[in-house]
Order: C-alpha cells, then structure tokens, then sequence
C-alpha cells in the first residue's frame, strides 16, 4: 500500500525537511510526497481503492498502535493508497471533510504546516514499524 503525503505549501530546505526525509526513508512501504500550492494546484489521480485522512483539529486523535491496526488492515483488505492530506492555512473545508475517511488530530493544538509533516512521518514510521514488529515503538 502506498502512503501518500499530500501537503499545501513548499518544504524546502529546513530542519523540518531533513526531519520529514529521516524518517520517511525508514519506511519500507512506498511513501509519496505531492506539494502543493497554498491554493489550486492539481491532486493526482488516486491509486484505487483509496483511503482519505485529513489532518485536522477536530478530527479524531489516536494511539500509535490504533494507527498502525487501521494502516494494517487496509492494506490486508486491499486498500492501494492511503492518502494524509495537510490543509492550508484555514484548514480543510466541510465538502473535503465530509468525504474523509477519517479525520485524525496530532491533538487539539494547532501545528504548524512543516512540523504538522515531520510528526506525521515519524507516525506513519512508527505505525510500520509497530506492524513488522519492528522494536521503534515501546509500548507500556
């Protein structure tokens, strides 16, 4: 399955970038990055079947080991891509929200746009390494 990262706004060159590349590279699943402008910009054509998660606020916040489960269980039942999309400034709007599949929240603090990146790989690194039993994560 592939996790795609697709986020409003240029990463560059920065501590947030190198943060975001160490621990995508840990990945062994296929992880793809779309930039895209604060505003238009064209979404590529999804991998079906697709699951939609938005990071958002108000969305749901979950355990690791919760994160992991779901990512392992769509892509048992084969889902093709898993899509983590990162709003702009105003977030995401009721239409994109309503046709989520999930809503997840690193918390109910606001998080900047390039360290909102950095935590989702580094959770989607835990979320593999949890599944391959992988000894990243210690539980308890």
């Amino acid at each position: 399955m592939q996790l795609h990262i697709i986020a409003r706004g240029k990463i560059g060159r920065s501590a947030e970038h190198e943060l975001f590349t160490r621990y995508v590279k840990r990945i062994a699943w296929p992880v793809r990055l779309t930039e895209l402008p604060e505003t238009g910009g064209q979404v590529p054509a999804p991998l079906t079947p697709v699951r939609n998660v938005l990071l958002d606020e108000r969305g749901r916040q979950m355990t690791s080991p919760a994160l992991a489960e779901l990512l392992t269980q769509w892509r048992d039942t084969g889902v093709r891509e898993a899509r983590f999309v990162i709003g702009a400034a105003d977030g995401h709007g009721d239409a994109a929200r309503q046709g989520a599949d999930l809503l997840l929240a690193f918390g109910s603090m606001t998080w900047p746009h390039l360290l909102a990146r950095a935590m989702l790989a580094e959770q989607l690194w835990r979320a593999y390494s949890i599944s391959t039993g992988h000894p990243y994560h210690r539980s308890g």
